[in-house]
């Protein structure tokens, strides 16, 4: 395996992880909170708000 292709995979699997539905749920808050951001709207709370959110979806889904 080349240094670039393990650069890579060890990327991948520490954003991702082991559930990639968290992964695309913090990038789409991300995304929402710098749109809002850029329109000079207060936005410090949403982000740790979505963020617990999806830690409690998870776990749920988890502990079914």
């Amino acid at each position: 395996m080349t240094p670039l292709r393990r650069f890579g995979a060890f990327w991948y699997d520490f954003i991702v992880g082991d559930d990639w539905r968290i992964a695309v749920g913090v990038v789409a808050a991300l995304i929402v909170v710098a749109l809002l951001a850029a329109q000079s709207v207060p936005t410090w709370w949403l982000l740790p708000l979505v963020v617990a959110g999806i830690l409690f979806v998870s776990v749920w889904r988890a502990a079914d």
